[in-house]
């Protein structure tokens, strides 16, 4: 216990820090490929704690390694802090009460994911000199994860590729690990070029990109039936080719998502809806150019490193809420519809969480693995590298992510405490990779077993660059 004692000193001696990191990266609210303010806190305060800072990681103006140790193992830490668009919110209150209307809000809370692990790497820091410990530790600030594939593109840069394993966590309202994989996806776009006309007076001489796409759209709905169950299909139309009826519109774009369990299973359904767009385009004499914009693999599982962090989470117990805790958190909950309150998966999963406002226990390990619906870009990580993953209450029951009741909360003694304790287990479990290395053999093995000899192949195509914004 030595370990987890002195690695929960260290994030508590860093306890002002870390809030004010977190508070700060809340208070910017910057999304994908824009968090220049956000990412510099962190660069800075990873710095005036001895890491190296290598900036503009993969080519991304807002990606950044930090790095302190030398040698092997390496361990990375993953760390994300975009927001999302159209969740500007007030925090600490139990309405919704936008900042800024139309603004940005952590809906995912991801200051509380990147200084979460920001916690955990100066905890193994100080651990390593404080003990002559061989090795490496990485933060790995990671960009745009929510619709912008940050982690992919720096995967396919190959910035992981020397990384022993990786760590992560994400705020959730329940504590718990699992084997879980997660949907694969293609965000693809189809663009459809006709020719305009007076569709009154000279219809037969246009070309309608807009029939086009609605015939797709209807190939796309009977294709459903047709494809695996656990698949799925959504789609908007992003351009109608105009406000005007009476001119057969040049121009039409679909943009769909894609999502399977596995990222062979979407690339396969991807290539059966390209055939839809060409048979739209011949059956309107019009042209189709699709493209896939972003995509992700499905996420590897790895037992080994899951089982380190179940064990670990059960020694350091679950975050201690205060009382001022509760109380808000019972406000959220007289606020949200009974809907989320009972359909809240840590509640379907565990029954004695019924009816309490936070989460107070762990959520037993199911060694039954699943696929979740939900996609992340930790999945191409994870399949260069032996990858553990947990969820920490960091909101009251029932509250759903993306939303600004999660945003209300981000920036409370509720998310800073469950941010602390995530860093708190990502840094025990690295201490403990670190001190016996059989454990990291063991997990890359586990990882080359459950790859079946499948090498890793990055599903985003090498012409399409991550956007590379100006800073504000």
């Amino acid at each position: 216990m030595e370990c987890f004692q002195r690695v929960s000193e260290i994030v508590e001696l860093k306890k002002d820090l870390l809030v004010k990191v977190s508070d700060e990266i809340w208070k910017c609210a910057e999304t994908k490929f824009e968090e220049f303010r956000s990412a510099e806190i962190l660069c800075k305060a990873l710095e005036e704690e001895g890491f190296t800072v290598k900036r503009g990681a993969a080519g991304i103006k807002t990606a950044f390694i930090g790095s302190y140790g030398k040698g092997e193992p390496i361990i990375a830490v993953l760390g994300e802090y975009d927001a999302l668009h159209g969740l500007s919110q007030e925090g600490g209150i139990a309405e919704q009460k936008p900042i800024i209307p139309g603004g940005s809000g952590h809906g995912c809370g991801h200051n509380l994911l990147g200084t979460g692990a920001f916690a955990g790497a100066i905890a193994i820091r100080y651990y390593m000199e404080e003990n002559n410990l061989p090795g490496t530790i990485r933060y790995y600030g990671c960009p745009a994860e929510e619709g912008g594939a940050g982690k992919v593109f720096m995967s396919r840069e190959g910035v992981f590729n020397d990384v022993d394993c990786a760590l992560t966590w994400h705020p959730d309202t329940g504590n718990g690990v699992g084997l879980n994989s997660t949907l694969a996806v293609y965000d693809a776009c189809f663009k459809f070029k006709g020719k305009s006309a007076h569709a009154a007076m000279a219809p037969h001489l246009g070309r309608s990109a807009l029939d086009a796409v609605e015939l797709m759209n209807v190939g796309v709905n009977y294709l459903r039936e047709h494809v695996i169950q656990e698949a799925r299909i959504h789609y908007a139309i992003t351009d109608a080719g105009g406000q005007s009826p009476n001119v057969v519109q040049a121009q039409a774009e679909d943009n769909f998502s894609i999502r399977a369990p596995k990222v062979s299973q979407v690339k396969d359904i991807y290539e059966r809806i390209c055939n839809i767009a060409k048979g739209a385009a011949l059956m309107t004499g019009t042209k189709v150019e699709g493209s896939i914009q972003s995509a992700l693999s499905n996420f590897i599982p790895n037992k080994i490193l899951e089982t380190m962090l179940y064990e670990n989470l059960k020694k350091l117990g679950i975050p201690k809420y205060n009382e001022n805790d509760r109380q808000f958190a019972k406000k959220i909950r007289d606020v949200l519809p009974e809907d989320n309150k009972r359909n809240d998966i840590n509640v379907l999963t565990v029954g004695e969480l019924k009816g309490k406002d936070i989460s107070d226990v762990i959520n037993p390990f199911i060694k039954q693995e699943k696929t979740v619906p939900v996609s992340t870009d930790v999945g191409d990580v994870s399949w260069i590298v032996p990858t553990g993953i947990f969820n920490v209450a960091c909101a009251a029951l029932g509250t759903p992510i993306h939303s600004w009741a999660f945003v209300s909360q981000g920036n409370t003694s509720i998310a800073h405490t469950g941010m602390l304790h995530a860093g708190k287990l990502i840094a025990s479990t690295a201490v403990e990779l670190l001190k016996n290395p059989e454990l990291i053999q063991n997990a890359k093995a586990e990882l080359k077993e459950r790859l079946g000899g499948e090498s890793y192949i990055c599903p985003i195509p090498r012409d399409i660059k991550a956007p590379t914004p100006k800073k504000a």
